[in-house]
């Protein structure tokens, strides 16, 4: 028996011991095997399937997430766009009172003018008839120092008051 021609006793018990641990294996082993991988191949589809819900769920949350940023976006707009309305109103309000008050102010110093103008006026003007009767009573007193010239003076006065 050389090595290329093998002889049939061998082949006999070659193709025995294989049939035998075939069957050992199909009747033993490649159930438990088979359905292991069975069992591995549902592990993975599932696994395979639970990633693209997944995937698909990030992608809805990520779409929700940007319109939530966009409606926060549009909110923060309206905000600001209100915050300077209300302060360009407050603005406008504080300078419109200001004018009025210094309009006020301005009115009041004007009537205290014209109240000091007319307080002084009349100062003015009693001052002016003390001073007209003091230089009245001076001339008087001047002219009236001589009794021919009181005389005089007295007869003018009732002439006056005799034809009136």
């Amino acid at each position: 028996m050389g090595l290329i021609s093998p002889a049939y006793g061998t082949i006999f018990w070659m193709v025995l011991s294989f049939g035998l641990v075939f069957f050992i294996l199909a009747k033993f082993a490649w159930g438990p095997i088979l359905k292991g991988l069975k069992g591995r191949e549902e592990s993975i589809e599932e696994a395979l399937q639970a990633a693209e819900n997944a995937r698909k769920e990030m992608a809805a949350l990520k779409a929700d997430h940007e319109k939530i940023m966009t409606e926060a976006r549009a909110e923060r707009d309206v905000l600001m766009v209100e915050a300077r309305k209300m302060r360009d109103e407050m603005l406008e309000a504080a300078r419109s009172e200001a004018v009025k008050e210094g309009e006020k102010m301005l009115e009041n110093a004007r009537k205290l003018i014209e109240s000091e103008k007319v307080s002084a006026i009349g100062e003015i003007k009693e001052q002016i008839s003390v001073l007209s009767v003091q230089v009245a009573e001076k001339i008087l007193r001047k002219e009236l120092s001589d009794n021919t010239k009181r005389d005089a003076l007295m007869n003018d006065m009732l002439k006056d008051l005799k034809l009136n």
